[in-house]
């Protein structure tokens, strides 16, 4: 990515549902995400970069990580969220068709099954030609490509990759980093006091 963008998603209309709009940052090019919502989510844009962790994950709900890895991320969600830090998932049907309902299904399933607080965006592609331009960003800035669900990018207040997981990975092997990030927002605002 050659100039500096901002990323808006407009979630529940298409897959693929993203505008891009440049703004200047000067050669800061972090998406920003309105999630307006599946489950009426405030419309106020959501920026990867803001004053909040962020773990951004590609979600399917027929998967065999399907269990654990929402358990997990809806703690981490309880415990470290929503003024520090959230979860941003987004459903994601590429890897074995694994999430094969509409954005209101899947939002009914996961909230019923899971208890799912943390913003859920409607279905997108996360790799190929096809891909949410969300994704484009966290593959270039990590340098790695989702390669199955429950891939997990942790973002911090800069919008920048901290590091990423694959879905072998389990949430509770990253709960520290999120805790170290967080304890460092919280520091931060303290000493402001």
């Amino acid at each position: 990515m050659n100039s500096a963008w901002e990323l808006v998603i407009v979630p529940c209309v298409l897959p693929d549902s993203v505008v891009t709009n440049p703004v200047d940052r000067g050669s800061a090019e972090v998406p920003s995400c309105s999630p307006a919502g599946l489950r009426g989510i405030r419309p106020e844009q959501q920026s990867l970069r803001s004053q909040q962790v962020s773990l951004v994950v590609n979600v399917a709900s027929e998967c065999g990580f399907t269990e654990e890895h929402y358990k997990d991320l809806q703690q981490l969600q309880r415990d470290f969220g929503p003024y520090h830090f959230n979860v941003l998932a987004f459903p994601c049907n590429q890897f074995g068709q694994q999430e094969p309902g509409s954005d209101k299904e899947i939002d009914s399933f996961v909230r019923r099954v899971y208890g799912v607080s943390f913003p859920l965006f409607s279905k997108i592609a996360v790799v190929g030609t096809g891909a949410n331009n969300v994704y484009k960003y966290l593959v270039e800035a990590s340098g790695k490509e989702p390669d199955w669900n429950f891939w997990k990018y942790l973002i911090d207040v800069d919008g920048k990759v901290v590091d990423t997981w694959g879905p072998k990975v389990p949430v509770k092997e990253i709960r520290p980093k999120v805790a170290e990030l967080v304890r460092q927002i919280i520091l931060k605002k303290k000493e402001e006091l």
